[in-house]
């Protein structure tokens, strides 16, 4: 994670349920589905899908925490943000406005696990309908279960990587048990 150039960071998820940042590894939790290749993820199969995903930008709830330092794009979360999971409609993979009349997921929930979201760029340019949303990076429960194909870390993990994040870092999610 040194910044002493324009060099991107990567933070790397194994298949294991663990994450690298910097030279620690810690531990993290991902789909029941495990991790698939990209070609083979779909809307609500519960898999993370393996690849590069650049880090877009960071959510957080101002109400439960300081804003986070990161030199990614910040901005705090609304009550009424929403993320559209519909495959059938035009703002499929997107943010939207909760309530949403096709399917959406509400992102200001009660169990803390989106206090801290970062978005990342998977399926966004361009969208393929049912390839898969709301990939994010985020909080993990409290006993890791698992997410909905998400990538999930503890508090001070992600806050750790959100530190050292900038605009041009990516999270590469590798799906070989034998690498790393």
């Amino acid at each position: 994670m040194n910044r002493g150039g324009s060099m991107a960071t990567t933070f790397t998820v194994w298949a294991d349920g663990r994450l690298d940042v910097g030279a620690k590894r810690v531990r993290c939790a991902l789909g029941p589905g495990g991790i698939v290749a990209a070609a083979d993820k779909r809307e609500g199969d519960g898999a993370t899908p393996a690849g590069l995903w650049p880090l877009r930008s960071l959510l957080y709830r101002a109400d439960r925490l300081a804003r986070p330092q990161s030199g990614l794009e910040t901005r705090a979360l609304r009550p009424d943000d929403g993320w559209c999971d519909a495959p059938d409609d035009a703002h499929y993979n997107r943010a939207v406005t909760w309530p949403y009349p096709a399917g959406a997921e509400h992102l200001w929930r009660e169990d803390g696990v989106y206090d801290l979201i970062v978005l990342l760029g998977y399926n966004d340019d361009p969208v393929i309908p049912g390839a898969g949303s709301a990939i994010f990076l985020h909080l993990a429960r409290e006993d890791y279960a698992p997410t909905q194909g998400c990538v999930a870390l503890a508090r001070d993990d992600l806050l750790t990587l959100l530190a050292g994040a900038a605009p041009g870092d990516a999270l590469r999610i590798v799906a070989d048990r034998s690498a790393g």
